[in-house]
């Protein structure tokens, strides 16, 4: 209950007193591309910003707390503006932001310095550093969408986000100058979104080795040929790790991170044996399953990526698949021969995350669970997280690559599809070139 009053007295304050989101033509939805980087394994996307507007290109952090952008260099816009230390604003932020004086950081070039700011720490989730940044507020365009075709730019005249450094840029991916954060958090660009253009709290994630999509608000979700992958999704609940998992974070602060109930694991319908007291999250917040779009591939502590390798190796032996020498990062690796091609990717044994009841399976197929190193070798698409992890499995890019994801940040719920491939479509398939944008 203090949760969703907490929420709907964060959308009054939010709508009412930072938005202003143009009303000539508020969309129900927005849409984003989302592109991968070949070197790093990133997922970039670009929205356009400040005044006048320039594409930004951000890595996409899926447990962000917020959108940032590198302040110190170029930043030049007619718009921007610094909400104070005891403004609407800042407090909204949560713990995220504290107040501060005047000392050197970063900020537009010309800003003033001021003695009342809202510090916001900024967090790099590749390189796991943070550096303190300012809350600033300023112009951002996207795209609409009616779920089939991108539309008309929706703006939102005064967007929260935090103003880093360039030295946070380290590790991301080559013209990024910041991250788009889109967790659980009150100033992520989900929840801003939908306080500004007042549609449903909720988001859907579509990543592919190509063009992907990001959608804001409700279905429709199209892809080609006129497939919505929302009308069948399995739905698990999302949980909330009371522990901050972000790299700079005040005591006290919630993780804003996506975790989900993974229970068990099965390899072609054999329980995994390992130790299930690592699923669950303690009351220091380590343990559980996490899903994320900064790791390239799924991680997993020691003895779960033991247990479940070893099983993996013996499903695998069973249908005379022979193994071939390791290849960084990856410590499994199979000959191709013998591995036969289906619509769902190699033919290797089915992974199955079981989740609040055997019923409730998100299924792992070949073409997420194995990667292609040479055109005789292929490895299974899962890293070693050492021991005593702060998470105990971490879902990575790969394995969500062509399975949409919708977040229900209201219902607190994760629907899932399996690899959109079975249904003859992918991730890239959404319009993004209709000739309906005017």
């Amino acid at each position: 209950m203090a949760s969703s009053l907490q929420f709907l007295l964060f959308s009054s304050l939010l709508f009412l007193s930072l938005s202003y989101a143009q009303r000539s033509s508020r969309p129900n939805a927005l849409v984003l591309p989302v592109s991968k980087d070949a070197s790093t394994l990133q997922y970039l996307t670009k929205i356009n910003q400040r005044t006048p507007l320039v594409p930004v290109t951000l890595v996409v952090d899926l447990g962000g707390r917020f959108l940032w952008v590198d302040c110190e260099n170029n930043y030049v816009s007619s718009t921007y503006r610094t909400p104070g230390c005891n403004s609407d604003k800042c407090s909204i932020s949560r713990f995220a932001a504290v107040c501060g004086g005047c000392f050197p950081s970063p900020r537009p070039a010309g800003s003033p310095c001021m003695r009342n700011r809202c510090i916001l720490s900024a967090d790099n989730s590749v390189t796991r550093t943070a550096n303190d940044g300012e809350l600033l507020e300023d112009v951002v365009s996207v795209q609409s969408t009616d779920g089939s075709n991108p539309g008309p730019a929706a703006t939102v005249s005064k967007f929260l986000f935090s103003c880093a450094p360039t030295s946070l840029l380290k590790g991301l991916a080559g013209g990024a100058t910041g991250m788009a954060g889109l967790g659980r958090s009150q100033i992520s660009l989900p929840s801003q979104f939908a306080s500004s253009f007042s549609f449903p709290r909720k988001f859907a994630v579509c990543l592919s080795s190509g063009t992907g999509v990001i959608f804001f608000g409700d279905a429709p979700y199209k892809l080609r040929p006129n497939i919505d992958p929302s009308d069948s999704l399995t739905y698990t609940p999302l949980f909330i790790n009371p522990v901050s998992t972000s790299s700079g974070y005040l005591l006290g602060e919630s993780s804003v991170e996506y975790f989900i109930g993974v229970t068990s694991i099965k390899i072609t319908d054999k329980v995994v044996p390992l130790n299930t007291s690592l699923l669950s999250i303690d009351a220091e917040g380590y343990g559980g399953t996490k899903i994320s779009t900064v790791n390239p591939y799924t991680v997993m502590e020691s003895s779960i990526y033991k247990a479940f390798t070893e099983a993996f190796i013996n499903e695998a032996t069973a249908r005379n698949i022979t193994r071939a020498p390791s290849v960084a990062p990856f410590d499994v690796c199979f000959s191709t021969n013998n591995v036969g091609s289906t619509r769902l990717g190699p033919g290797v044994p089915f992974i199955e995350l079981i989740l609040q009841s055997q019923s409730v399976v998100w299924r792992i197929t070949g073409s997420n669970s194995m990667v292609y190193v040479s055109d005789n070798v292929l490895c299974l698409g899962f890293v070693d997280g050492g021991l005593n992890p702060r998470t105990a499995i971490v879902i990575g890019g790969y394995q969500l690559e062509d399975n949409f994801l919708q977040f229900d940040l209201e219902g607190s719920r994760l629907g899932f599809s399996y690899s959109l491939l079975g249904r003859r479509t992918t991730c890239g398939n959404f319009n993004f070139t209709s000739s309906s944008i005017p």
